[in-house]
């Protein structure tokens, strides 16, 4: 099970990621991403870091990053995390990637989904999925919540982490 994280911020730089022998073959990148408060991190973008609606993401957009609180990272400056999901900041929708347990409440207690007949439920390579998306790893794509807490929303289209 993944401990998702997430760092939100401005791309700063966009760049490919060469390999050890210094030869790059273009498929992973690194991407900079700049907080408000001025942090800084880099994220390694590979062929299966999963980005939401498959935009193309460029220096200047606003994105948030998830990856793997649990996996091992170096001891470097700024921290460098093997990116999982990419979004890109639209005001039309809101994104939660999280763990969604039996009532389909995020782990952290924030969101709880009501699934309706219209919500799209699909695997990352847009395949339906046709079983309970309880007890999984989920990016959930949104628009309004209710304010209590949890927030309660109908998702418009859940995408399954298998």
């Amino acid at each position: 099970m993944t401990k998702f994280y997430s760092f939100h911020g401005t791309i700063t730089m966009i760049t490919d990621l060469l390999g050890q022998n210094g030869e790059g073959d273009g498929c992973k990148k690194l991407i900079s991403v700049n907080n408000k408060l001025g942090a800084l991190v880099n994220f390694v973008v590979s062929p299966s870091t999963y980005f939401v609606d498959h935009v193309m993401v460029a220096i200047g957009d606003r994105v948030t990053g998830y990856y793997d609180g649990n996996a091992p990272t170096l001891l470097i400056f700024p921290p460098q995390y093997q990116a999982l999901v990419m979004v890109k900041d639209s005001p039309s929708q809101n994104v939660k990637v999280d763990y969604f347990n039996s009532q389909l409440e995020s782990r952290d207690g924030h969101l709880r989904l009501n699934i309706s007949p219209y919500t799209q439920i699909v695997l990352t390579n847009g395949q339906l999925f046709t079983r309970n998306p309880a007890n999984r790893d989920l990016i959930v794509i949104y628009g309004p919540a209710t304010k209590s807490i949890s927030a309660h929303t109908t998702p418009y289209r859940i995408i399954v982490l298998c």
